[in-house]
């Protein structure tokens, strides 16, 4: 988008001012860029066309891509004007960048109604039949400008035949012709296309370049907006000029007078940044009742909960990146408060913290937009992310009962009964990244490996036999373990510190690492676990099923029970239950029966 709409140094007047007695322009068109000195945030493009242009090596096709209001037709039309640029004296004769002002074909092709500069809708002429006129009327020289330019918008409309139609005719063009693509979606586009055009994909404009060009745009509409409201368009706008403009336009009219920032969040429907970061504050020392007061206050005020929810997640992005790299909190697009807090925060959170409750948030906005009741899923979420905030990860939860056997207490102002937010210090949540203990206890460093082996060295314990190592499994309270030694583990040989197995086909893959790094952690000692290529013996749970049906027939065998049997036709054996130690041996033993 253009910087100014009239050139003071150079008195080129662009045609962007409304005559006298026609309706209201708005911004995105009247601030439209006419030359490549007025786009913003395309430097890169800019300088590889102005050499290719000072150096006579202009292709005979570009493609522009990029996503909405970042100037792919704006720079369309600049190419077509520098292309054909000329002057009634005649010292102009060749295509140049410097236009210092209006040429014979300028204002023709920046209205565009020039006969030889020829756009086209390719998402509404997007037929065999369209291109096929293209092809039919690229042979005839141009009326009056230098090149005949064809710009095509939206180019990936095209159909497949219809792009197989132009293929000879980009490949080939008459040297009067030259094509301009501009396309949102670039990878709708087909190879045989891209690969004969110059390529340029347009960025999103920098937040901070784009709160200083609108900031210069009010100013030339004598509009007073403070820094803050253009901050909130910038971020609204989400690199693109024209929305940007669109939303000054809109925040213009709302205001009345002077745009203020609480104007443009009346406007979006945003939280005032500044609630938004005192809502995290409360969500990260825990207190549940501060986080839901503010929600509810920002609720009634008009914020949408998904919107506030979203702008956590924003801060808790950005946050995260300052702790990474504190010079993003240098940003001027974001206000002097959430710089400076931004900064402490991430001076005290780690990154585990952070990144939990990011997630959470990513997870909590789907919920809230598709609930029938946004601000009580908003406040569902809320509640998680509070009482998470104050829990250890695994592997601290995991050392501190290894060092010291229970763990610390939790911290009042979690939301639980008795929290006393207005008494609740922030400092003690942050005394030490998560990652560190909460005692005052050193600890040493320690490798990045799965808890289990992180845990601390536990007193060495002697296995003699497989069936203890399954009872130590119990004990330990690892029944997928348990179930696994039991059903898929087929023993071969077991010593203490030494184990050979075969397996069943059913067996976990991980099943041989979990046994010893597991056995290792729980008795002190290392064990090396192999898997044999013996039969070994029946499983545990195949001894077992054995030793049942041993017992279910010599039941069967019993005098009184074929009896039963006999005088109950149909009934069978389905279970055996044994006796007390004081039963009396005489007594049969009870048979369980089934019609």
């Amino acid at each position: 988008m253009s910087e100014t709409a009239k050139s003071t140094e150079t008195g080129l007047d662009l045609g962007d001012a409304a005559p006298e007695g026609a309706g209201y322009r708005v911004l995105a068109r009247k601030y439209r860029p006419a030359s490549f000195d007025d786009l913003i945030g395309q430097d890169a493009m800019v300088r590889t066309i102005s050499n290719a242009f000072e150096s006579g090596r202009i292709p005979q096709a570009w493609i522009l891509a990029g996503v909405r209001g970042v100037g792919k037709t704006t720079t369309a039309r600049i190419l077509a004007r520098a292309l054909n640029y000329e002057l009634p004296d005649g010292s102009v004769t060749q295509p140049t960048i410097a236009m210092p002002k209006m040429g014979l074909h300028c204002q023709a092709i920046i209205e565009s109604r020039h006969p030889d500069v020829l756009e086209m809708d390719a998402a509404s002429h997007n037929s065999v039949e369209d291109v096929r006129q293209i092809n039919d009327a690229i042979r005839y020289a141009p009326m009056s400008a230098r090149y005949k330019v064809y710009i095509l918008d939206e180019v990936h409309m095209l159909s497949g035949a219809a792009f197989n139609a132009l293929l000879k005719t980009l490949e080939e063009p008459p040297p009067h012709a030259k094509f301009i693509f501009a396309t949102t979606e670039i990878r709708k586009v087909p190879v045989t296309v891209l690969s004969r055009c110059q390529r340029f994909d347009l960025r999103r404009v920098d937040a901070a370049l784009l709160v200083m060009h609108l900031g210069s745009i009010a100013k030339k509409e004598k509009i007073e907006v403070e820094p803050a409201a253009l901050a909130l368009i910038a971020r609204a706008a989400e690199g693109s000029v024209r929305d940007g403009l669109s939303l000054l336009d809109q925040a213009i009219a709302h205001a009345a007078g002077k745009v203020a920032a609480e104007d443009v969040r009346q406007m979006l429907g945003l939280a005032d940044r500044v609630r938004v970061v005192d809502l995290f504050e409360a969500l990260m020392k825990g207190d549940v009742a501060a986080a839901l007061k503010e929600l509810r206050e920002q609720y009634d005020i008009g914020a949408d909960p998904a919107v506030i929810l979203g702008d956590l997640a924003e801060f808790t992005h950005f946050v995260t990146r300052v702790k990474v790299v504190p010079s993003v909190a240098d940003d001027v697009s974001l206000s002097e408060a959430e710089r400076k807090r931004g900064r402490d925060f991430a001076a005290q959170l780690s990154i585990r913290v952070l990144s939990r409750a990011w997630q959470m948030l990513l997870k909590g906005v789907g919920e809230v937009q598709a609930s029938g009741r946004p601000v009580a899923a908003a406040e569902m979420v809320l509640v998680r992310i509070a009482y998470a905030a104050d829990l250890p990860t695994p592997d601290e939860a995991i050392r501190s009962l290894g060092e010291g056997g229970e763990t610390s207490a939790r911290p009042s102002g979690n939301g639980g009964a008795g929290a006393q937010p207005a008494t609740q210090s922030f400092a003690p949540r942050y005394e030490a990244p998560r990652g560190s203990p909460r005692s005052s206890a050193a600890v040493s460093p320690r490798p990045a490996d799965d808890p289990v082996a992180e845990a601390p060295q536990a007193p060495t314990l002697s296995i003699g036999s497989f069936a203890e190592l399954v009872a130590l499994a119990a004990d330990k309270r690892d029944i997928n373990m348990k179930m696994a030694l039991e059903r898929d583990v087929r023993l071969v040989r077991c010593e203490d510190g030494q184990l050979e197995i075969a397996m069943e086909a059913s067996a976990p893959k991980t099943l041989v690492h979990d046994l010893q790094r597991k056995l290792t952690a729980w008795t002190g000692k290392r064990w090396i676990v192999v898997v044999s290529k013996e039969a070994g013996a029946p499983t545990m749970r195949a001894q077992m099923d054995a030793r049942q049906a041993e017992i279910e027939r010599g039941v069967e065998s019993d005098p009184l029970v074929q009896a039963v049997l006999s005088r109950f036709p149909g009934a069978k054996i389905v279970g055996v239950t044994q006796n007390a130690p004081d039963t009396n041996e005489d007594e049969v033993p009870p048979v369980e029966e089934e019609d």
